[in-house]
């Protein structure tokens, strides 16, 4: 049977994924789940998709990589399933697999975005994270590598590149001559001069470079569309997290770059229930989503992970968590419906993906017509939103 790749976790998740897919497609009856371990939940669903997998595939060899195998490296160990653990570090390289070298990236067709990986790691030390535990230090692919890659998927017609990384805006702290995160976006869209659009997965406030801030705020092929690694809207909590931002610093970004830019659309992880938390605290992250207007939010509810600063704090209680996390969502539901409803009738550039539907440039998804081919960019003016959708 082929070899059989499950993804958990983040977008470098995902782009890894893809390229272990390439990697090890003359492996024999191979099962490999690149797991994730940023809160307890995804350790649970870590270990449920790979008893799953193994019911499916009671035969394979079933491999598990990714930050679990690295954070919960002796529990999954000792998982009847599990035949075998691969560093994550490790996980790109053909001689942990005992494959042959990989050839060259083949972006495959059909394609409408590419993800291309530019960094991986982290050398923060953020009070709630086990990510350098799993990822590592901090890492930078080269320019000409990056460069190398997006070719590939230019090549096979995608119309839009998403670069990732666990710390995207720190690409380039560890090269020589330490360039910013502005510098490779520009040699990008100076080398891919028909490439329609340019877009960021996450970014962190305080790494933007004035580069970065510029294309942002004034490239029509930049993406108009920012998430931030926020976590949360109290600067004691931001303090407590370790975060090198504050709520003003956060504020301020999103202000400077809509001053240019007023379609900007804002994304942000948001963490609930984090240790010390009290009410006046959470309000102020309540708060923050007004005032960033965030229309994309990922909340989660604050999990303790072993070995963290924040895991011997006073904890906030369960129950609490998940209402608080509830009254986030909610928040955030707020902001996207509003936002949604004023993008009714306003004309949008939208990129034609699989299964009827596309992203507008601000990642508005939009239900197109019946036919639409993927990669198309169609100029279109939705007539209505319906549940989370603009419909054309």
């Amino acid at each position: 049977m082929t070899v059989e790749v499950h993804s958990l976790g983040c977008r470098l998740n995902i782009a890894e994924s893809e390229s272990l897919r390439g990697l090890l497609g003359k492996a024999d009856d191979l099962v490999v789940i690149n797991s994730c371990a940023v809160t307890a939940e995804a350790v649970r669903q870590t270990r449920q998709a790979i008893r799953r997998a193994r019911r499916a595939r009671p035969d394979a060899r079933l491999i598990v990589t990714g930050c679990a195998a690295e954070v919960e490296r002796e529990m999954l160990g000792q998982m009847p399933e599990v035949d075998g653990l691969v560093a994550n570090t490790a996980k790109l390289d053909p001689r942990a697999w005992n494959v042959p070298a990989a050839p060259p990236l083949r972006a495959k067709r059909g394609y409408t975005r590419g993800f291309v990986q530019v960094q991986n790691g982290c050398d923060h030390s953020c009070t709630f994270c086990v990510i350098p535990q799993g990822r590592g230090p901090s890492r930078s692919r080269s320019v000409a590598e990056v460069l190398e890659d997006i070719s590939v998927h230019v090549d096979a017609g995608v119309g839009e590149i998403v670069l990732t990384g666990v710390d995207l805006t720190s690409w380039g702290s560890d090269l020589p001559d330490v360039p910013r995160l502005g510098a490779l976006c520009e040699a990008i869209l100076a080398r891919f001069t028909t490439l329609p659009r340019l877009r960021l997965s996450s970014i962190d406030g305080a790494e933007v470079d004035p580069a970065l801030f510029e294309l942002l705020a004034h490239d029509p092929r930049m993406m108009p569309h920012v998430h931030l690694s926020l976590q949360h809207g109290d600067d004691l909590i931001l303090k407590r997290m370790k975060r090198r931002h504050s709520r003003a610093d956060a504020i301020a970004l999103v202000e400077g770059l809509r001053a240019h830019r007023s379609d900007l659309a804002v994304g942000a992880d948001i963490i609930a229930g984090f240790p010390t938390e009290d009410e006046a605290a959470h309000a102020n992250s309540l708060s923050i989503v007004e005032s960033l207007q965030i229309v994309h939010g990922h909340v989660f509810p604050y999990s303790q992970r072993p070995d963290t600063p924040a895991a011997r704090m006073p904890q906030v209680s369960p129950p609490l968590i998940k209402a608080r996390a509830a009254e986030l969502r909610d928040g955030i539901a707020r902001q996207r419906d509003a936002w949604l409803r004023g993008l009714v009738g306003k004309a949008l550039w939208v990129l034609a993906e699989k299964g009827g539907t596309g992203h507008a440039e601000n990642f508005a998804t939009v239900r197109l017509p019946e036919g639409t081919q993927p990669g198309a960019l169609l100029r279109i003016k939705p007539r209505m939103a319906v549940e989370g959708i603009l419909e054309v």
